[in-house]
């Protein structure tokens, strides 16, 4: 009880401080209008009096009954005018009873208004008490103890490693440090598995480098023929991997921060438009068509949505058969400035679509060698798009093709 009345205090004071600046608001405010008023009479006598009358003094004058208050005024020529004050002030008798009732029911409506003031430091007060609360609750240092030895004997590298103290009041601590070592192993397989294919994607070109070399240091010196095939695939398989390298670089700067965006305000369909003409004049092999639609402005960096772009492309490309039609639109979508990428090639089932921004995957259709690519270009995509904080919706169907649509929803 004693608590409650030290909390609701602090609402008293208020409310106290409130009504007594509202009530002598009132009080001056009244001052303010009565020496206005009396200075109002006091001139509009002092004009009134008879022609020929100069006021040299006056005087108030109490005759022992407020309303035989006299106001007197002596003029130069000897003469004196009394008036009864109160003969005036009759007058205002209904407009100031207005007033004074008016200023009855706004202080009223006052005392009211501290109601609200006691709803709204309601949860400042059960904070208080809650505060108060576990001031006064004696620490248990055992439990933290306990916690402490299962985090000390917790394997990280054991498969479903979690802490467990069976105790009730430590249950939300061991979930959310549970959670961070789920997260943490999470990581882990991901860098591990990083690592491992992008070994993998490096020991291929270096192996077939290696074959072409011994090849020719056996046959190359004669055979023409050796010398020119093995210079081609030596050639290209450099190419291979200074593009992995590339990208690979790209991905480590993007997870270290260190790929800076260079912002500025970008015309969507433009920016699309010359990425449509670029893919005419590099792939003759497919049909592209492209419609935009105006005022569709971002705020980007030019290079990398242009990056983004082609590499939606060259996928749809890379996975469509020749003489089919690639299109490229930029419009509104959901009222968000977007480029939408469609194809009519492969198409990929939900299980593919769920894994294709995993760096180094692609789908059993593209390993067959045919459509070559590192399994890095998507997962570049996605990091520039994630960079503006975009968004990529994608639509995919087996034998129908893919729909790739990248919305751009808020400013960076």
């Amino acid at each position: 009880m004693n608590e409650n009345r030290k909390f609701t205090s602090i609402a008293l004071k208020i409310n106290a401080s409130f009504l007594l600046k509202r009530f002598f608001g009132v009080i001056w405010f009244n001052i303010v209008l009565c020496v206005l008023i009396v200075g109002t009479y006091v001139y509009w006598i002092n004009e009134h009096l008879p022609e020929n009358s100069v006021a040299e003094g006056y005087n108030f004058k109490y005759n022992g009954y407020y309303r035989d208050i006299t106001y007197n005024v002596e003029t130069s020529n000897g003469k004196e005018y009394t008036y009864k004050v109160f003969d005036f002030f009759d007058y205002l008798a209904f407009p100031g009873l207005c007033l004074l009732s008016f200023e009855c029911l706004y202080l009223l409506g006052c005392v009211g208004g501290t109601n609200k003031i006691r709803r709204k430091l309601r949860p400042l007060n059960e904070l208080a008490k809650k505060a108060e609360e576990i001031s006064s609750v004696s620490l248990d240092y055992t439990k933290f103890e306990n916690l402490e030895h299962a985090i000390y004997n917790v394997s990280p590298d054991a498969p479903g490693a979690k802490i467990s103290t069976d105790d009730k009041d430590l249950q939300s601590i061991e979930i959310a440090i549970n959670n961070l070592i789920y997260r943490m192993k999470e990581s882990q397989k991901q860098q591990t598995r990083f690592v491992s294919d992008a070994s993998h994607e490096l020991r291929t070109p270096i192996a077939v480098i290696q074959g072409y070399v011994n090849m020719l240091d056996r046959w190359g010196k004669e055979d023409e023929k050796v010398l020119v095939e093995s210079i081609e695939a030596i050639k290209n398989e450099s190419q291979h991997m200074k593009e992995l390298i590339e990208q690979l670089l790209f991905l480590a700067r993007g997870d270290s921060g260190r790929n800076n965006l260079k912002l500025e305000e970008i015309n969507l369909k433009n920016l699309m438009e010359e990425v449509w003409e670029e893919s005419l004049m590099i792939d003759e092999k497919h049909v592209y068509s492209f419609d935009g639609e105006e005022n569709l402005i971002i705020n980007g960096d030019v290079a990398m949505i242009k990056q983004s772009a082609r590499i939606f492309i060259q996928n749809a490309a890379k996975y469509s058969p020749e003489g089919t039609k690639i299109t490229i639109k930029a419009k509104l979508v959901n009222g968000a400035p977007s480029y939408i990428i469609q194809d009519e090639g492969l198409g990929m089932n939900q299980e593919e679509v769920s894994h294709i921004f995993e760096r180094f995957y692609r789908s059993d259709e593209a390993r067959n060698g045919n459509t070559g690519g590192t399994g890095l270009g998507l997962s570049i995509a996605k990091w520039i798009v994630d960079a503006h904080n975009g968004l990529i919706n994608v639509v995919s169907s087996d034998e129908l093709g893919t729909r790739f649509t990248i919305s751009f929803v808020k400013e960076i």
